[in-house]
């Protein structure tokens, strides 16, 4: 697995900027009724010369336990190292310019995601979210390859979307995975599993109406990573359906599974991760 080069983590001489993007949802165990409505906010990166004038793929980027949406950028008034880096790799043309959205699954109390067994049922929960209230605030706000925020429209883009994260932002994205397929064809989890059952991915996938050219899984872990035992073991049962094609390319088939040796599970070899997934997906044109 190539590693970040060093001199992406430095400031850009192009780079793009973040933003705050503040919207409104409804608490998550009774988001049907609409009993407590939340104000909630996601960082939203745009890159170097962002043009409302032009069309760009959006990547939702979920944090994990102990986090929140400020955790992969940082601010606007203080960016993360990781901004660096996307604004090189934007420059140098390892990734496409994209839009980035920074999220959180946190509920009613920014502590949401320290909490183990509340984190697991809010991501559950997170799709209903996702789909009403924060894809509707980002792609009605900023140029994307939605013409508008209805639903039909969604779907009609959804190779221009794609949703990953890191342990509990992994569990999260199984869960956009298994839910929002119509509105989302790329997925970038890892180290955090949903399920060992391969059968049960398979039909999830088969009872949202989609097969196998559908949709486009890059997963990483680390070999000291405590979730890579129970993460690998979904992947490789997995592996083990049709409907999944283990390959090193979209090219080729639908499942890549990346494994970096003595990875643990901590935030750099995150970053490490998000980096390659960015950098495989809406080739930026030619150098």
């Amino acid at each position: 697995m190539a590693e970040i080069p060093d001199a992406f983590e430095r400031p850009a001489n192009c780079p793009g900027k973040l933003v705050n993007l503040n919207y409104q949802t409804w608490e998550a165990f009774t988001y049907q009724k609409r009993l407590q409505r939340l104000k909630k906010r996601a960082v939203v990166y745009l890159p170097y010369n962002y043009d409302p004038k032009q069309q760009y793929n959006v990547f939702y980027l979920m944090h994990g336990g102990w986090s929140n949406e400020t955790t992969y950028l940082g601010i606007p008034e203080k960016p993360s190292t990781f901004k660096n880096v996307i604004d090189n790799a934007i420059a140098k043309k390892t990734m496409a310019p994209m839009i980035i959205v920074c999220p959180t699954y946190n509920n009613t109390s920014v502590r949401d995601s320290s909490d183990y067994s509340l984190a697991v049922e809010l991501t559950a929960r997170y799709p209903q979210e996702l789909v009403n209230d924060l894809i509707p605030a980002v792609e009605g706000t900023f140029s994307t390859f939605a013409a508008s925020t209805d639903r039909r429209v969604l779907r009609a883009s959804r190779d221009h979307r794609a949703f990953g994260g890191f342990s509990m932002g992994s569990v999260a994205t199984w869960q956009v995975f298994a839910q929002c397929l119509d509105v989302f064809r790329y997925f970038f989890p890892s180290s955090g599993n949903l399920t060992a059952d391969g059968k049960k991915m398979a039909k999830l996938v088969k009872d949202q109406g989609f097969g196998p050219e559908d949709f486009f899984i890059f997963a990483a872990s680390g070999t000291h990573d405590f979730a890579y035992p129970a993460f690998s073991e979904q992947i490789q049962n997995m592996s083990k359906e049709d409907l999944f094609q283990t390959v090193s390319n979209e090219q080729e088939g639908n499942l890549c599974y990346r494994i970096k040796r003595h990875g643990v599970h901590g935030k750099e070899d995150a970053l490490q991760y998000f980096y390659q997934a960015m950098s495989r997906i809406w080739k930026p044109a030619e150098k």
